[in-house]
């Protein structure tokens, strides 16, 4: 923001704040103050707005916040980045967005597509549901690659974003797992989290019973999106530690060690097998501590599964084809050609699926529940959106080496392609709220590093660690 806005801004804002204090108590004023102060900020730094974004993302994902409809704090934030971003290429001709490149053509094209099958939606489901603010939501959330490669174009900025990211898990992790382990309950959580903003957590944790009650509960709500979000941080947060010196060694090796507990807890299937697919293609890439860790990753999980009961019947269930998810997810795939000849336009953004009031059901599958709600042309523009991401990104030769320079860059692949390869068994990646964002927010920082690489430029940061081996 230009100074010569500065005095005109200081001026009303001490006449309004003076009469509000006629009004209001002192505390409200306050509060007031410390929002505009925060709001100012955003509008002079929208990255700051991100940078707060991830940190609250990974650590509250789901605390909401009524605007006159309910949303999670972390998607308000998107659209509040998006203010400031255009206030300012309104009133100071900032022009710091690049020239997009195939991907995010694709993405964009996924972005207005979705406008068809939202009003088909609207139309063609009888059901109660707010189409409207859940379309802006996964808009908002898409639109994350866009927000990156206009504010993370330098180093700097991509650093801090990845440390936002960490921070935010960490102190997601330091929150969920001590009560898990002094509890042993999925709900034991529940009476913190709605003191933080879940206001609709009853409805969204319903079938916190049985076996999923015995799963580690965390502020992603449900066992699997915990599982789905640990998939997509953990190459990252390894990644990271491994490259870098002082703090941000012991952040993202504390994130990636504490990461793996609760990944383990969440017992979540596909996130698990996700992550030894990816860490065995890692390992006949022959990156470095990939062999160390992938053994070392089976001997701390043996013992953890060993002294913790719970855990073995969960890790029983796994390879059992009679289990009850496992039994689902059987019925879900064949009955869903008789949803798609149902609804071949898709279901839109009123409800998820399955419609109410239908005999139909759900599916676990990232590409199928695209059908489910945008159509066949839904699911075939994510597909073009993601492989021109893997082909623009995809490491070449037969050996990847692990260094302080692409740190960022396969320690993000990694974890894409832990969740894309998730999304053979869950859904979560398609349109879970803040999750789909983190995953766009990462192809974006993704995409970044590999253009970076690709040019030839140097790293910038004096953090790393000299030596790797």
């Amino acid at each position: 923001m230009t100074s010569s806005f500065g005095m005109p801004i200081a001026l009303i804002s001490g006449l309004v704040f003076g009469v509000l204090l006629w009004f209001m108590s002192p505390l409200k004023v306050v509060v007031l103050i410390v929002a505009m102060v925060i709001g100012l900020n955003l509008l002079r730094r929208p990255l700051l707005g991100l940078l707060l974004f991830g940190l609250i993302a990974n650590f509250l994902p789901y605390s909401t916040i009524n605007v006159g409809v309910r949303t999670t704090v972390s998607e308000l934030l998107i659209l509040v980045i998006w203010a400031c971003v255009l206030f300012q290429g309104i009133f100071e001709g900032t022009t710091q967005a690049r020239k997009g490149g195939t991907t995010e053509r694709y993405v964009l094209a996924l972005i207005l597509f979705s406008a068809f099958p939202f009003v088909v939606g609207q139309v063609m489901v009888q059901a109660q549901g707010n189409g409207v603010a859940n379309w802006v939501r996964w808009m908002a959330n898409v639109s994350l690659i866009f927000l990156a490669m206009r504010l993370l174009r330098d180093e700097g900025a991509r650093e801090s974003m990845v440390q936002a990211l960490l921070f935010g898990a960490l102190a997601m992790l330091m929150l969920s797992l001590p009560i898990f382990l002094a509890e042993r309950s999925a709900v034991a959580l529940n009476p913190l989290l709605t003191k933080l903003g879940y206001a609709t957590l009853e409805e969204v944790i319903g079938d916190t019973s049985g076996a999923v009650f015995l799963r580690m509960g965390s502020p992603w709500i449900h066992p699997n999106t915990l599982g789905g979000a640990m998939a997509l941080l953990l190459p990252l947060a390894f990644c990271y530690g491994i490259t870098r010196i002082g703090w941000r060694r012991l952040l993202g090796l504390s994130v990636g060690g504490a990461g793996i507990i609760a990944l383990l807890l969440s017992g979540s299937r596909g996130a698990l097998l996700s992550l030894g697919v990816v860490l065995i293609w890692m390992a006949i890439r022959r990156v470095p501590y990939t062999g160390r860790l992938l053994m070392c990753g089976i001997a701390f999980s043996a013992l953890l599964v060993l002294s913790f009961p719970p855990l073995q019947d969960r890790v029983i269930a796994m390879f059992d084809v009679s289990d009850a998810s496992t039994s689902m997810r059987f019925t879900e795939y064949s009955n869903f050609p008789r949803a798609m000849a149902t609804y071949p336009l898709g279901i839109g953004f009123k409800v998820e699926p399955p419609v109410p009031e239908t005999d139909l059901h759900g599916i676990s599958n990232l590409w199928l529940n695209i059908v489910y709600k945008l159509g066949l042309p839904g699911m075939f523009l994510f597909i073009a959106a993601t492989w021109s991401w893997w082909r623009e990104t995809r490491p070449s030769g037969k050996r990847t080496d692990l260094t302080a320079d692409n740190a960022v860059w396969l320690g993000t692949t990694s974890g894409l392609m832990a969740a894309l390869f998730s999304g053979i068994f869950d859904h979560y990646f398609s349109f879970q709220p803040v999750l789909v964002g983190l995953f766009w927010l990462m192809i974006g920082l993704n995409l970044l590093e590999s253009r970076r690489l690709r040019s030839g430029s140097p790293m910038l940061s004096e953090n790393a660690s000299p030596h790797l081996s």
